[in-house]
């Protein structure tokens, strides 16, 4: 029997895993078998989106596992989102109903506005940002609870600020917020800011896509962190891999990451995290590897008003 992530209590009472598999870019039968030697390695956790375009296969890994008797449903934990063509209120129903649609499941755990940014595709085929506020977006999704299919809903690439008029303008509390977060933008600020308001940070792209970026040191992509010292000594002394002190620390600081791999070997290392913790000392000394560069910019939605990095967290 493989051991089990914690979970965290979310602000509605329902627990998520404080561990997930990541699927961006994951795609057909390699998304199956992701999803499924995740799931016998003991994740309970599985991240999704409309905009992976992999909803259909994390639902047929997730309904094989039930009907082979690894899992029942109410063992796991399916995150999915809604993406930014969608966001008026008026698509917010029909968005979701195609998610569960492609997913084949009675409900789903977690449902996030992946961004408070929104776009249409005009008529030459070109996506362009529009203007629609994201409380309005947020007030649509508070109305998908009362379906009975969604348990918890939550945003993603939110800012302090953002996180703030929804708290205002809502009736119901954001569960989770999940951005970008790894030892070069730890998120601290942002991490306190949601702790303080029962919010969970989950921590998207925890490794700082090592593949994307190892060997590079542009000025742009942040350095590898694996080769750094800090790293390694910590690695060493718990006889780890760099990248599971590197997703040990996202959790010891308080925030729920989900690794993205479609290789069997890299997904069972990625779980193997919970017979260690990181002392005080060690933390402090991963803090050092904080830089604030960010691997995911949106950098064409940076004069939009509601683009979320401007903000200082």
């Amino acid at each position: 029997m493989p051991r089990m992530a914690p979970t965290v209590s979310l602000n509605n009472g329902y627990k998520m895993p404080v561990l997930g598999l990541g699927t961006y870019n994951l795609r057909e039968t390699n998304c199956v078998e992701a999803v499924k030697t995740a799931i016998d390695a003991g994740y309970r956790h599985i991240d999704t989106a409309f905009f992976y375009q992999n909803e259909a296969e994390v639902g047929q890994a997730v309904r094989e596992k039930i009907q082979d008797g690894t899992i029942k449903r109410e063992d796991i934990f399916i995150t999915t989102k809604l993406w930014s063509t969608s966001n008026e209120p008026a698509k917010v129903r029909e968005a979701f109903d195609t998610s569960l649609a492609a997913l084949k499941l009675d409900y789903v755990d977690l449902y996030l506005i992946h961004s408070p940014l929104s776009t249409t595709v005009d008529g030459n085929g070109q996506t362009i940002f529009t203007e629609v506020d994201y409380v309005d977006t947020w007030r649509a999704m508070e109305k998908l609870l009362e379906t009975g299919r969604v348990r918890s809903i939550g945003v993603s690439n939110f800012n302090s600020e953002q996180l703030r008029r929804v708290i205002e303008n809502g009736t119901i509390k954001p569960v989770t917020n999940q951005v970008e977060c790894h030892v070069r933008l730890n998120q601290k600020k942002l991490i306190k800011f949601c702790k303080d308001r029962d919010i969970v940070i989950t921590a998207y792209s925890p490794l700082v896509r090592p593949s994307a970026t190892l060997g590079r040191d542009d000025g742009v992509t942040p350095p590898n962190a694996f080769d750094d010292a800090r790293v390694v000594e910590v690695a060493e002394r718990y006889g780890k891999t760099p990248a599971q002190v590197l997703l040990r620390y996202l959790v010891d600081i308080g925030t729920v990451p989900i690794p993205k791999s479609g290789n069997a070997e890299r997904i069972r290392q990625n779980f193997d995290i919970f017979d260690f913790a990181l002392t005080p000392e060690e933390v402090r000394s991963l803090d050092g590897l904080h830089t604030g560069q960010r691997l995911v910019k949106l950098s064409g939605a940076a004069a939009h008003p509601f683009y979320p990095f401007n903000a200082e967290f």
